[in-house]
């Protein structure tokens, strides 16, 4: 059975793009991440604050900043950390990550909250929130690292 020039082309094509996609998949890495971020908010909100991102053994400052609306009273500070995964350097966490959610603490709090950007970076984070917060909101934050 004789196999066409074309079809031959096809199965070289896509073997090709398979293994560019493997490889940019295997390359893609992960890090940790931990900052503070104080919030506001009556029913608009605002946040901000800084940390760190830890890449293959070196140490990033970072910003924080954000916007929420919806339901949302009060002020906290909320002492995040976690991982950061597929990220190629560390400029890929820089962006804007969007979420909904609710929760609120009265003391003490605990808040677990998952996020990508628009680079993929995915931020996997848990924290201890302390204040008097109560919300049911969508919000925005916008990391960079400097």
């Amino acid at each position: 059975m004789k196999v066409s020039s074309r079809f031959r082309s096809i199965v070289v094509a896509v073997i090709a793009v398979a293994g560019v996609s493997f490889a940019s998949a295997a390359h893609a890495d992960s890090g940790t991440i931990r900052f503070a971020i104080y919030k506001a908010a009556f029913f608009v909100g605002g946040a901000g604050g800084d940390g760190t991102l830890t890449f293959h053994g070196r140490r990033y400052p970072i910003s924080v900043g954000g916007i929420s609306g919806g339901l949302a009273f009060g002020a906290s500070k909320t002492y995040f950390h976690g991982t950061v995964r597929h990220i190629r350097r560390a400029q890929d966490v820089t962006g804007v990550y969007g979420a909904a959610g609710g929760g609120g603490a009265v003391g003490e709090g605990a808040q677990v909250i998952v996020m990508t950007n628009g680079k993929g970076a995915q931020l996997e984070l848990s924290g201890r929130q302390v204040g008097l917060q109560i919300n049911a909101d969508i919000s925005g934050m916008s990391i960079t690292v400097q």
